[in-house]
């Protein structure tokens, strides 16, 4: 059995199984979460900066009362800084709650299991690490994103080894 996107396993009872992704874009690219790591989605947010923060930390945004930590998915995969607003995914990680800053969220895609690829053996290890493999869709390719992988906690955690 290999692992998969958001810690699904394949076998071949479940290849045929089917999975609610939410796409989002960065620039051209497509990328996707699964749904069930999603509370809400803000669009159009403006988090506020935080000075000496690491790299991956895009801001602070207020959420329900709380301050929600937000990780700038552009920094993670070494893309230019976009200005203006973005959107927020409000995600639940092993951490906690924290904010992933994209370009735009597009819709919820339901894909088959039996569609997932691993990741290529030439893919580099920083990509690696964020990445837990595509999608083939009819017109595009979807990277699929890991949200524990890409959780505050853990991405402070390894920054500081």
């Amino acid at each position: 059995m290999s692992d998969q996107a958001g810690g699904r396993r394949r076998d071949d009872k479940g290849a045929g199984a089917l999975i609610e992704i939410c796409s989002v874009r960065l620039g051209q690219a497509l990328y996707g979460v699964p749904i069930r790591y999603i509370l809400e989605i803000v669009g159009h947010a403006h988090p506020q900066p935080v000075p000496l923060a690491p790299g991956f930390v895009g801001g602070l945004v207020h959420y329900r009362g709380d301050v929600l930590t937000v990780v700038s998915l552009r920094h993670l995969l070494r893309l230019a800084p976009r200005d203006g607003a973005q959107d927020i995914l409000v995600l639940e990680g092993p951490g906690g709650c924290f904010g992933l800053l994209v370009d735009a969220v597009g819709e919820v895609l339901t894909v088959s299991a039996a569609d997932f690829e691993a990741n290529p053996s030439t893919l580099d290890e920083a990509r690696r690490d964020l990445i837990a493999g595509a999608y083939k869709l009819d017109s595009a390719l979807m990277i699929m994103l890991d949200p524990e992988r890409l959780d505050p906690v853990r991405l402070g955690s390894a920054e500081a080894a």
